[in-house]
């Protein structure tokens, strides 16, 4: 790694004019051989690696205007600090990598976690924090972007850099020290769902699922899409080349890198309570496939069987045919392999029902219906309960599905599956979301439920049923609305629900994904009425106790929301 020499930066800025144009201040080190102190920070206008070692070379006007940077002051400050602290090296990420170099900008992704671990403090740089107080409660007036916290929280990269390192220090815009990761444990559990017992213990004593850490990713965003998978290569302790421009692409190559390094099933339990009609893959598409397995733990095989017997017991499924030889099957599920003929794995299996076929479906002798399973993973929830999925054959291999068949009652069975792991081209409606025009009334999008959206671009299943949310706040204006736009068996349909919790300005506001989850299973609930009330392509809806309207136009694949003033004139929301 490289890592900036404090004396020689600081000698440096202390007489620019004078200083030694040769001094380096930049010097090759071994993080585990190397003291340093470590930057986490929200990038803004920054000073890069050739601007930094190249800056004696400039004319004195582009000096200055280097010097002037935030970035630039933000090294100095950081310096200055590792100074007091006794710290001779300090690393940066904006200006200790030479981001030119394609070989070295993926050996220091790849490399981060560790280097964040072996720093001997962290300083995390708060940038929009004033008070000489970290926040005790969640302001979503002045934090109004970043669910009512200060902006880092709601980083990708700055989750890495709050669990790696041993000791994190928190300053504010005037770099004055708030508070540490220790002090703050119970705090920074509230704000990430990460547990306190990973906060000051780190991951290894903690024992984590997958499922659990790609939870704590779920609402993190990324300026580039591929960067919410390189951002997690260290928690999960594995490597791998950085390709740009791949997509999302990327989260699939993290998947099966964590499959051929782990034996943990919860990573096939994302959506574990059916939100994401998707279809095909049994990998996720990104983290916030993920964002509702907080709780889920792995299973070992030796308690798994026991578990497998109680769920037996709850569904009424009989008896487990052969416990001595389920046990033996058991100790199967700690080895699955990724090949290109799919994942191979051996899973307890439940087959659905075959409903009856309709009176004009017709199929050919020789094209069976595919056979629907439930299995069943070697990982539970915080009550114990395992979790299961839905499979469906297609050729060889079984895809993830969503089935509302009934399950027959039988017990399971231990059955060698491949699962499929490579995209599968489903049919889908493709939709592009404008909403520009909300921000000049001071309502932002805070984010998209229960999946994530990239960009502006969005789809929904043309299968039966499918729905996504689209959150929208003004917490100056005490207003907060999710926008469901949904397709149920061929028809769309619109939906404005408001919360009332912000609109009463009660105390106990909770964040917009908790008002999200339950405004998503309102609508989903009553989808079939929703789709049959409110499947115009225009929908125009009071926000209460308020002067606001949403007005939300769906022609074609466009879908447009504003805010209008209203009067109260028009129809309420539910």
């Amino acid at each position: 790694m490289r890592l900036l020499d404090v004396d020689a930066v600081l000698g440096r800025e202390k007489d620019i004019q004078r200083a030694d144009p040769n001094v380096e201040v930049l010097k090759e080190a071994d993080s585990k051989s190397t003291s340093y102190a470590i930057l986490s920070h929200r990038w803004g206008t920054e000073v890069s690696y050739e601007e930094m070692i190249g800056l004696m070379e400039m004319d004195d006007g582009k000096r200055e205007k280097v010097r002037n940077r935030d970035g630039y002051k933000k090294i100095i400050k950081s310096c200055e600090k590792a100074m007091s602290d006794g710290h001779k090296f300090l690393w940066v990420d904006t200006c200790c990598i030479n981001k030119q170099s394609s070989a070295e900008l993926s050996e220091a992704i790849n490399s981060m976690y560790q280097w964040y671990r072996d720093a001997q403090v962290c300083y995390a740089y708060l940038h929009d924090i004033d008070e000489p107080a970290f926040p005790a409660e969640p302001d979503y007036g002045k934090f109004n972007s970043s669910n009512g916290w200060p902006e880092w929280f709601l980083r990708g990269w700055t989750l890495q850099e709050l669990i790696a390192p041993k000791e994190v220090q928190f300053f504010n815009k005037g770099w004055m020290c708030i508070g540490d990761k220790r002090n703050l444990a119970h705090k920074l559990e509230r704000i990430t769902q990460i547990p306190d017992r990973v906060l000051r213990g780190g991951l290894v004593s903690a024992s984590s699922s997958v499922a659990q850490i790609m939870s704590w990713a779920a609402d993190r965003k990324t300026t580039r899409v591929e960067d919410r998978a390189y951002s997690l290569l260290g928690l999960f302790g594995v490597s791998m080349p950085m390709l740009y421009g791949e997509g999302e692409r990327a989260f699939r190559r993290l998947q099966l890198e964590i499959i051929r390094e782990s034996n943990d099933c919860s990573i096939f339990a994302w959506d574990p309570y059916a939100r994401v009609p998707r279809y095909g893959s049994v990998l996720a598409d990104d983290p916030s496939y993920f964002r509702a397995c907080r709780c889920i733990q792995k299973d070992l095989d030796t308690s798994f069987v026991d578990k497998l017997i109680m769920y037996i017991d709850k569904h009424k499924l009989g008896r487990l045919k052969n416990e001595a030889e389920s046990r033996k099957d058991a100790k199967k599920l700690s080895v699955f392999l990724a090949t290109n003929a799919g994942i191979q794995i051996c899973l307890p299996v439940i087959p659905y029902s075959e409903p009856n076929p309709g009176p004009y479906e017709f199929r050919y002798l020789d094209s069976p219906r595919p056979t629907t399973l439930k299995a069943i993973l070697a990982c539970s929830d915080q009550h114990g309960d395992l979790i299961t999925i839905d499979l469906t054959s297609r050729g060889s291999s079984f895809d993830r599905t969503l089935s509302d068949n009934e399950l027959k009652r039988t017990s399971p069975e231990f059955m060698e599956l491949y699962l499929t792991h490579h995209q599968v081209d489903e049919p889908a409606c493709g939709l592009t979301l404008v909403d520009a025009n909300a921000s000049h009334y001071g309502f932002i999008r805070c984010g998209t439920f229960p999946r994530e959206m990239t960009s502006n671009a969005f789809t929904l299943s043309s299968r039966a049923s499918d729905l996504i949310l689209i959150i929208y706040a003004n917490y100056s204006a005490k207003s907060r609305f999710a926008v469901g736009l949904g397709k149920h068996f061929g028809r769309e349909w619109m939906h404005v629900t408001c919360d009332e919790c912000v609109a009463n300005q009660q105390d106990d506001c909770k964040p917009w994904s908790s008002f999200a989850e339950k405004a998503y299973d309102m609508m989903w609930s009553a989808r079939a009425r929703l789709a049959q009330k409110y499947h115009n392509d225009k929908l125009h809806a009071h926000l209460s106790q308020s002067i606001w309207a949403a007005a939300v136009v769906w022609e074609s694949d466009l879908v447009t929301v504003d805010i209008k003033k209203c009067a109260g004139c028009c129809v309420g929301t539910t």
